[in-house]
């Protein structure tokens, strides 16, 4: 997926610049090295989405105040606004798909959500890396089998 969210073309914005977007304006100026890091994308992607970014006047590269040697990433007034229409799109479909949902439902998807999100947090490195068999034994011995 990643690889691909640096070539679309004209103004058009892929999930991955959109993340940069949001971490520039929650973080303020960053250098790309730092950008990278936090995207958990290579440094040379984040250049060219960068790039991108800046073609279409949502980012700005400056020099440091701190570290004249050092160049920094931040969000234009127009990357504001790209973020903000993304967000008001988002928050108008969340409203529109959970529309007749009760609360007492909306308890249990969150709580499934977050049983959900603790278990790929805790993923120990070495099932990562492929170095543990049982997880997947144990989940194909939970599943029914076919006829």
């Amino acid at each position: 997926m990643r690889g691909r969210d640096t070539h679309l073309g004209g103004s058009e914005l892929s999930h991955a610049q959109f993340e940069l977007l949001i971490e520039l304006d929650e973080r303020g100026e960053l250098p790309a090295g730092e950008l990278a890091v936090a995207a958990r994308l290579t440094p040379a992607t984040v250049t060219q989405m960068l790039d991108h970014l800046a073609d279409c006047g949502h980012v700005e590269r400056v020099r440091s105040d701190t570290d004249r040697r050092v160049v920094v990433s931040r969000l234009t007034p127009s990357g504001r606004s790209k973020i903000e229409a993304k967000r008001r799109a988002w928050e108008d479909r969340w409203i529109q798909a959970l529309d007749g949902v009760s609360a007492r439902d909306l308890r249990a998807a969150t709580r499934v959500l977050q049983r959900l999100g603790a278990m790929f947090d805790e993923v120990p490195d070495d099932d990562v890396a492929g170095g543990s068999s049982e997880a997947p034994q144990a989940a194909s011995q939970s599943r029914p089998r076919a006829p």
